[in-house]
């Protein structure tokens, strides 16, 4: 019997429980896009019923990369509601973003497809230049320039 993912739908949207990686090498954060979409997200995915997040996060990252992470910490807890670009459909969703372990001999490789079925690609984007890119979570942008200490709660709309 397969896991369930946690994620529902209700009369006024969907939840989601997700887990994102932020994977960081030379000043480069791993980012996935997908064929549909018009913006890139964060590696990671939904977490399954009785999946702690730490082992949700280590499974997704090696889904989207083929390679086994180490969780360095938990860095961010997202709130996040909104309507999603494609399906128009609107979120409730709770996220867990945790810094990996990352080394320079890593060889990645994206053979996952996103949630319409679309080819994933791993895209590096410069962290100084993530303000010109259309990307999810939209706080990477200005949260990750400088260093992460403790865990940050993070809500926000659209």
């Amino acid at each position: 019997m397969e896991e369930q993912d946690l994620s529902f739908i209700t009369s006024q949207g969907r939840f989601n429980y997700r887990v994102g990686a932020i994977i960081i090498r030379d000043n480069k954060l791993l980012m996935v896009k997908n064929d549909s979409a018009p913006y890139y997200y964060s590696v990671g995915g939904r977490v399954k019923l009785n999946e702690t997040s730490e082992k949700a996060v280590i499974r997704e990252a090696f889904e989207e990369t083929g390679v086994k992470f180490e969780i360095d910490r938990l860095a961010f807890i997202h709130e996040h509601f909104f309507c999603e670009e494609i399906t128009r459909e609107h979120y409730h969703e709770i996220a867990f973003s945790y810094l990996m372990k990352a080394n320079t001999n890593m060889n990645f490789e994206c053979n996952s497809f996103g949630e319409q079925g679309s080819k994933e690609h791993l895209h590096w984007l410069p962290i100084e230049d993530l303000n010109e890119y259309h990307l999810f979570p939209e706080f990477f942008k200005t949260k990750l320039l400088r260093s992460i200490t403790g865990i940050e709660h993070i809500i926000s709309n659209g």
